[in-house]
């Protein structure tokens, strides 16, 4: 959005902010460049190869290179010749890659970070819009950091637990990976995905108003296996995390949380975790909003209450109507979103198409998944994509037949305790505008997502309730 109109009632700092927001989505957008098949031509709101240096800013992508490729090639591959005919000819040698394998130089799909004022604290969104099942690739995965990303010799690095234990121990990474682990499929998602949207419609794709959410398989050590070693005592409710990062970020966390399915997770997706994941260490919170999993983790202490920490006092508290605050709502509520077709996609035609998008819920399995194309009219049941997992996104798809008139699309799941996804609507009518000064509200927000589709088809952003 263009109009200084389109932030009435934002204080100049949010305007300015927002601003940045969306020139960092349109810069990705007109980076675009016309390289699919004609078969999905105006179809999908791909990134060409060319626009991956505008999209990252060109000195950073081109960090990102694998070694080997130059600055023709995308973010995580390398610029081999186009054969001809490679029936004709032998193609590359084996292992020309160095022994770690890039991805093909023809896929292009790269996060766009928010354009704050400095690149140690910011974030980076996942093109949704070209994910497939439900896994996100460990080069994909959205960040946020608070300090930029520390730079960790696992050789050299230690966990400290402490506290209202038994025993205080010094763990190694060698020490934690010699106890018997376990592997788990989970998403993480950023309490402030979509913060922009709590108003009006802001930001115009998939990727900008819902991608701070990732799913991975998380491989390390139950928490409660080191609580069992350690002995921790009677009258402890609470432990405070501590990251190794500039920040020295730190979260309070509910012991039970701690004994239930908090795991120590030290890879991703089949390797060690990538550094803006948190290597060597990272807590994973299965369910709980992003920032408690706390990366890069340093320190466990035990204690019998929360430590209120900048981080769930002064942030990461849900501002209501009277300047009261909701403190410690760890839990990410049943949420989805339809992906394709989303914001700035176009619709060839007439004709059949198969809606499909994620869904998850911090609170266990996704039961089902209720469609709209008539901006919640009607609904109907979507298939859901095996398998089903608790506390991970689940694929789902709808068939339809468009008829070239407008329509507005929208997903509402349920997840297996029943709760159901509301309409932003109905969460201000609770949450209210006014408990934040900037944006009304920022944390927690997983309202209806509506895609408006004109007769032309064109998508874009929209509210309807």
């Amino acid at each position: 959005m263009s109009k200084n109109t389109d932030l009435d009632g934002y204080d100049a700092k949010t305007r300015r902010m927002m601003k940045g927001m969306a020139a960092a989505e349109n810069r990705a957008l007109a980076a675009r460049a016309e390289e699919e098949c004609e078969c999905k031509e105006g179809m999908f709101p791909s990134i060409g190869r060319r626009g991956f240096l505008a999209a990252a800013g060109a000195a950073g992508a081109a960090a990102l290179v694998t070694r080997g490729a130059n600055a023709a090639a995308p973010p995580g591959a390398m610029d081999y010749p186009v054969q001809k005919d490679p029936t004709s000819e032998q193609g590359r040698l084996t292992s020309a890659d160095g022994g770690y394998g890039s991805r093909s130089q023809f896929e292009s799909e790269v996060r766009w970070r928010f354009p704050t004022a400095t690149k140690e604290s910011s974030w980076t969104m996942v093109p949704l819009d070209k994910s497939q099942g439900i896994i996100t690739p460990s080069g994909l995965h959205f960040e946020r950091h608070h300090g930029g990303i520390p730079n960790i010799d696992p050789a050299k690095h230690t966990l400290i637990v402490h506290g209202m234990v038994n025993q205080a121990r010094k763990y190694t990474m060698a020490d934690l990976m010699r106890f018997p682990s376990i592997s788990r499929q989970h998403f993480i998602e950023c309490s402030g995905n979509g913060l922009t949207e709590w108003k009006k419609p802001y930001l115009k794709t998939v990727q900008g108003t819902h991608g701070l959410t990732s799913t991975s398989e998380w491989t390390g050590v139950p928490l409660s296996t080191i609580l069992r070693e350690v002995g921790v005592k009677d009258g402890a409710g609470w432990i405070l995390a501590e990251g190794g990062d500039a920040a020295v970020m730190t979260r309070s966390v509910p012991l039970d949380k701690c004994w239930s399915d908090a795991m120590l997770a030290y890879a991703q997706n089949g390797e060690a975790l990538r550094p803006e994941q948190g290597h060597p260490l990272r807590l994973l919170l299965p369910g709980y909003e992003g920032n408690t999993h706390i990366k890069w983790l340093r320190r466990i202490e035990v204690s019998d209450k929360p430590f209120m920490s900048r981080e769930e006092t002064s942030k990461y508290t849900d501002l209501l109507n009277g300047g009261k605050a909701r403190q410690f709502s760890f839990t990410m509520e049943a949420k989805s979103v339809i992906t394709y077709p989303s914001g700035e996609m176009k619709l060839p035609g007439a004709g059949f198409y198969e809606l499909t998008g994620l869904a998850w819920s911090g609170r266990g399995k996704v039961r089902r998944v209720d469609i709209s194309t008539d901006g919640g009219a009607s609904w109907g049941l979507a298939q859901l994509q095996t398998p089903i997992q608790s506390i991970c996104h689940t694929r789902f798809r709808f068939p339809w037949h468009w008829d070239g008139k407008p329509a507005i699309l929208q997903s509402r799941c349920q997840d297996e305790t029943g709760y159901t996804q509301p309409t932003i609507k109905q969460l201000v009518a609770v949450r209210g505008l006014d408990g934040h000064a900037k944006f009304g509200s920022i944390y927690h927000l997983n309202g209806i997502q509506s895609w408006g589709v004109d007769s032309d088809g064109s998508v874009k952003n929209v509210h309807k309730y």
